[in-house]
């Protein structure tokens, strides 16, 4: 029991080290990729933080197998370096037994894994989703400049001459109202100031010292000149305010859950039924018809009259649209089926990995007999490249209905799991040992040289 404790003690620090470091990257990623859409739009930091904690959800998704490979890799890889793993076996633990804590944890990893993806990872997706496009149809905060028209605002032209940014005075302002269409408002006045309202709702402007001139376009004979020393006016402003949308509304496959998806699935199934019925049902009535028209015509004889010619030419017409129509549909039906079933399989098949790679980390680290960080990330890489490389391509295959769903999303665990049984029955019989220092051979021998003598 101490020596189980002691090999999970191994995996922890490098589990977390891992996860945190590629927690970084993934976030690095999102950060530059979403950086144009929320620069510039006046985004209290609160609202960035949320948006950020709403994506790491995906990044836990990613991260957790991957660690648990890295950390294999550095656990049972330092132990060899130490000869740990001798010592062990010479004391008649076999490597199966030193790989049991390890596996244990991981199906306790996988399954809470499992609970994320099926409560977490859907919720925080939608969230997430509905946080850009409320974020995407927020204008950028508004900006107005000394001698230049602003026509940022709805129905509204601002002209400030003199603009002083730390008190939000204006100086010498013109402002064209067109929130009238049927009159033509022009304020003018020596001073202002320019706010939000408390709701952010408004873009307050108290203005003073100035004029209003009215002019009716529907009556040109009518103009008016009123002189104010206050004067406020009130400007729609939601669009420079973010408004957060509440949850609710359709959900795509990405946001829901497996047992959400399910009752989906088997309500395509219903409808495919139908669809199916239909199908034959019209099928059957095409040939009907066009057996009565061949038999006519095969005994030479006529309608009996135009009317039934063309009635029974566009009973077949109809018949064939209605069948095409309905393969349409079966195809689609089909799509839809599979794109649910690809996300089911996915939400059980990436925390299964977990317990695939313990099977490949554990026998490759007493392999490698190096426990560093650099040996394990490269390693590590490999079969992430391989992982992904599978699920990727199934998904896209499946998508398409040229693989199946679980074929599609379970092949990647199957090949690296029968992989690693492989290489953990190799190990076990001291049969394979990786040696890497052919690597060094492709050092210059100069660098080499100053290396030795630095």
């Amino acid at each position: 029991m101490i020596i189980h404790r002691y090999i999970l003690k191994n995996h922890a620090l490098p589990f977390l080290f891992s996860a945190l470091t590629l927690m970084a990257v993934f976030l690095l990623q999102f950060l530059m990729k979403f950086a144009d859409r929320l620069i510039g739009k006046g985004l209290s930091a609160w609202v960035i933080i949320r948006l950020i904690s709403y994506n790491l959800a995906w990044m836990v998704v990613l991260v957790v197998p991957m660690s648990v490979l890295v950390a294999t890799l550095m656990a049972f890889g330092s132990m060899a370096q130490n000869n740990e793993i001798a010592v062990l076996k010479s004391s008649g633990m076999s490597l199966y037994k030193m790989m049991l804590a390890p596996l244990l944890a991981s199906v306790v990893v996988a399954y809470l894994l499992v609970l994320f993806n099926n409560h977490v990872y859907p919720n925080a997706n939608h969230a997430a989703r509905i946080m850009l496009q409320d974020i995407s149809r927020k204008k950028p905060t508004l900006s107005l400049v000394s001698g230049v028209f602003s026509h940022e605002l709805k129905d509204y032209s601002i002209l400030a001459r003199q603009i002083d940014p730390k008190t939000n005075e204006l100086h010498y302002v013109t402002i064209y109202d067109y929130s009238d269409r049927s009159k033509l408002n022009i304020v003018s006045a020596k001073d202002g100031r320019i706010y939000f309202s408390k709701d952010q709702k408004k873009l307050i402007m108290d203005l003073r010292n100035g004029e209003i001139h009215q002019s009716d376009l529907l009556k040109n004979d009518e103009y008016r000149i009123i002189k104010f020393r206050n004067h406020r006016i009130a400007m729609d402003a939601e669009n420079f305010s973010f408004q957060q949308s509440s949850f609710g509304g359709p959900r795509g496959d990405r946001e829901l859950g497996a047992p959400a998806m399910i009752r989906i699935v088997d309500s395509l199934k219903q409808i495919r039924s139908s669809f199916r019925k239909s199908y034959l049902k019209t099928v059957g009535e095409y040939f009907g018809i066009k057996k009565y028209v061949f038999y006519s015509h095969s005994k030479n004889r006529k309608f009996d009259t135009l009317t039934a010619a063309v009635a029974a030419k566009n009973k077949l017409n109809s018949a064939k649209s209605i069948i095409l129509a309905r393969i349409t549909s079966l195809d689609y039906n089909k799509k839809e089926m599979n794109r649910y079933l690809v996300e089911i399989h996915k939400k059980y098949a990436i925390p299964v990995a977990c317990i695939v790679f313990i099977l490949i980390g554990a026998p490759l680290g007493t392999m490698t007999r190096k426990g560093g960080l650099g040996v394990a990330a490269g390693v590590s890489l490999v079969f992430f490249l391989i992982y992904w490389a599978f699920l990727i391509g199934g998904e896209k295959l499946a998508d398409r209905g040229l693989f199946s769903p679980f074929w599609g999303m379970w092949s990647a665990n199957i090949f690296l799991g029968v992989l690693g049984v492989y290489l953990t029955v190799k190990s076990a019989r001291e049969k394979i040992t990786l040696d890497f220092s052919f690597v060094t051979k492709l050092i210059p021998k100069s660098w080499k040289y100053e290396a030795e003598n630095s």
